[in-house]
């Protein structure tokens, strides 16, 4: 399930923040919109994350954006009692029987933990399983990671370069209208602009976003992981909950009943 995020609302307020004091200051959005400097700061920062990366791993950014402003939401209070429930259920009834209880789970991770338990599979190697999946999923967040940190590395450096290329035709254009000259300065800085504002307001933020994301996402498969190893183990229901309650920051401890 997705959710509105703050990070939308902040982006908003950095653009609101910048652009309305390059207009307060008496710009215009024509002068700020050059296409020329556009171009060489994100078609360059794009070309260089291309080349670093591969096009395979490129072309998946604009998903990865989608996620970073609308993350998933992960209930781990319903999931903390999801495993209450069906721990009950399986010392009612044994652990072949709690298949019916699985959707109370709500994610696939802990459902999927929950199945080999119900094929018999040893502790031990439960938690190596676990382990070896959560070690996977974080080599390819944080793949993903650091093409934004690297994408924020890049885009600063391409308006540097757009700015040099502006002060080049200022050069070469010496002698000629002041006027021509006034406009050549403009554009050159206006590509140093946006190298610094994408770096700044939309790859590193991105980053950071996606690492909570990630952070999250192995938050809830911890919490599952010790609910699944809980129900291997045979504890009784209320051990499960105090188990699961106590990973739980402290405040939000003591609120989950069981319906």
């Amino acid at each position: 399930m997705l959710k509105k995020s703050g990070s939308l609302y902040g982006l908003l307020l950095g653009i609101a923040a910048i652009f309305g004091a390059y207009l307060m200051e008496g710009g215009s959005f024509k002068a700020l919109f050059l296409l020329p400097a556009m171009v060489i700061v994100f078609g360059g920062t794009f070309s260089a994350t291309i080349i670093g990366v591969g096009f395979d791993k490129f072309k998946k950014i604009f998903s990865l954006m989608k996620l970073a402003y609308f993350p998933p939401k992960y209930d781990i209070k319903k999931l903390i009692d999801g495993f209450v429930k069906v721990s009950i259920k399986s010392r009612q009834e044994g652990v072949l029987a709690i298949e019916g209880q699985l959707s109370k789970l709500l994610y696939p991770f802990p459902k999927k933990m929950m199945h080999f338990v119900m094929d018999g599979t040893d502790i031990d190697l439960l938690e190596s399983i676990a382990m070896g999946e959560m070690k996977a999923m974080q080599g390819r967040h944080y793949t993903y990671i650091s093409i934004f940190n690297k994408m924020g590395g890049y885009a600063p450096t391409m308006g540097i370069i757009g700015t040099v290329m502006g002060l080049i035709m200022t050069l070469a254009n010496a002698g000629k209208d002041p006027n021509t000259l006034i406009h050549s300065i403009a554009s050159a800085f206006i590509a140093t602009l946006w190298g610094i504002f994408s770096a700044n307001l939309l790859w590193l933020p991105i980053a950071d976003k996606l690492k909570q994301c990630h952070l999250d996402e192995k938050y809830m498969m911890e919490v599952s992981l010790e609910g699944v190893m809980a129900i291997q183990s045979g504890e009784i229901p209320s051990i499960v909950k105090s188990r699961l309650m106590s990973l739980l920051p402290q405040k939000e401890q003591n609120v989950i009943g069981i319906k």
